[in-house]
């Protein structure tokens, strides 16, 4: 009977014969000039889990001048950004068909150490002269396994095969001097967590308690980079726990711990933190294929997800009774989502669409009480604008209630809420609602040049637009006159 491990080697070759041709000949290249090559890092793990990649990572004892001289040689085209941290990359070009047939992207690393200085938010780049001790500067074990080329020899100084066969996250040397070396590797055991669906170790665990604050001298950038990865894996939860329960979120996302504190206002849920969490997991499972309205996996939708209820703690109040209310937690979310998004150097339409879906959450709340007028659906629709579909799914993954009932009258309500959506959409365009009559029209009706009063005149045909619908223009222009006439 074959153990964990044995069955691993037996994947793991089978994925590396796909895209052996390439990485071979690019390993004699590299040994005809008197240089080491060894395939690292992502593309050894995944062949292990039996996932191939085009885009490959090499160390080698080369320095960048000499790997850039050989991938020139080597590749139909190379760049050398990464060359001050040692790092040269070429791209060859589709040859055959099948495994062979997809373009293959190199980047080649010179045996290396990365550092920080106390006093810098960079790392400092240090060249080293041996795979093993390349190896021992990786962030964690099963991330320090290479594969020499050409021979194909396989290299595990640290144990990760072992530790990859467990599922666990473990740095190849003391976690104390890895993350004190690169902090940000603190981050990468919850993005690997949610990603590979490991533990971290109990030690690398404790190193991480233990320096979460240095993660403070890691540049904004860098951090949103881990964060983002985190958030976009297929299961990110478990990546989100181990940020909290480290201390890394206080640091990083301090909202989100935050919400441990707080009672939802239902009494349904342990905490607001975890109702975030499963609004998290519920919305990503309504995240649509490549061609659906909001295509897997959607960042906007799942940091407002997760930040919907941020604002709860500023807002909570005990109400005679033994009540807790929130009143306008969705309108002080907002501006919180955008001041931490903002601090992380999102870009700023992700911070602007996180906020307004935020904003937007709770306006469905009250559908199901009382029939909405046509003009309040326009509304929704409107104010929603190309947001609309995240919202749909944002507002049925804030469904939590474990009352089945309850949540089979809230999902039929708002079933009942995009139908009226789309039996208005089919009768009047509503996603481009617009007054009857545009900017050019007020002005030669009202005889009046470009100004203040066009917009106000063009504001008040929008609000008739929504309360009615249509109007058509000849009554458009006799509300237009009328208002007209009023004003003076």
């Amino acid at each position: 009977m074959s153990t964990p491990e044995q069955e691993l080697l037996r994947r793991a070759l089978a994925v590396l014969t796909s895209m052996a041709p390439a990485a071979i000949e690019l390993g004699e290249v590299f040994k005809a000039a008197g240089h080491e090559l060894a395939l690292v890092g992502g593309p050894v793990r995944d062949a292990f889990l039996g996932r191939t990649s085009n885009d490959l990572d090499f160390a080698t004892s080369a320095t960048p001048d000499e790997t850039q001289e050989l991938l020139a040689r080597w590749g139909d085209a190379h760049w050398d950004i990464g060359k001050e941290f040692g790092t040269i990359g070429a791209r060859r070009f589709a040859r055959g068909t099948g495994a062979q047939g997809a373009d293959v992207v190199v980047e080649v690393t010179t045996y290396r150490s990365d550092q920080y200085d106390p006093a810098s938010r960079k790392p400092v780049v240090a060249f080293g002269d041996t795979l093993d001790g390349d190896l021992s500067r990786r962030d964690f074990t099963v991330n320090a396994m290479a594969v020499r080329l050409p021979d194909l020899t396989f290299v595990d100084p640290f144990d990760g095969l072992t530790d990859l066969a467990r599922g666990l996250l473990r740095t190849p040397i003391a976690p104390e001097r890895s993350f004190d070396d690169d902090p940000l590797r603190m981050m990468r055991a919850a993005r690997f967590a949610a990603q590979l669906g490991f533990d971290v170790d109990a030690g690398t665990l404790a190193a991480v308690v233990a320096m979460a604050g240095r993660i403070d001298i890691v540049s904004a950038e860098r951090v949103q980079a881990e964060l983002t990865k985190l958030l976009l894996a297929d299961k990110p939860r478990k990546g989100l726990e181990v940020l909290v329960d480290t201390g890394l979120a206080d640091h990083v996302l301090p909202e989100l711990p935050a919400l441990q504190l707080e009672i939802d206002e239902h009494h349904r849920h342990k905490d607001v933190y975890q109702h975030s969490l499963t609004v998290l997991e519920q919305a990503i499972a309504q995240e649509t294929g490549p061609d659906g309205p909001v295509p897997a996996p959607d960042l906007v939708l799942r940091l407002a997800a997760l930040l919907h209820d941020v604002g709860k703690p500023a807002t909570r109040r005990f109400e005679p009774g033994g009540g807790v209310s929130f009143h306008h937690h969705e309108v002080v979310g907002a501006k919180l989502a955008a001041k931490r998004l903002k601090a992380l150097k999102y870009e700023k339409q992700v911070v602007k669409d996180v906020s307004r879906l935020v904003e937007l959450h709770l306006r469905f709340h009250g559908y199901g009480d009382g029939a909405w007028t046509d003009s309040a659906v326009r509304r929704y629709v409107t104010d929603a604008g190309p947001l609309l579909e995240r919202l749909h799914r944002l507002t049925r993954a804030d469904s939590t209630t474990r009352n089945r009932r309850k949540a089979q009258r809230l999902s039929d309500a708002y079933t009942d809420l995009e139908e009226r959506i789309e039996a208005l959409r089919a009768q009047e365009e509503i996603d481009a609602i617009r007054p009857d009559l545009d900017g050019t029209q007020i002005m030669q009706i009202l005889g009046i040049r470009p100004g203040p009063e066009v917009g106000q005149a063009y504001k008040h045909l929008l609000g008739l637009r929504m309360e009615h619908g249509p109007l058509g223009p000849e009554r458009a222009e006799e509300e237009l006159r009328a208002w007209w006439a009023a004003r003076r």
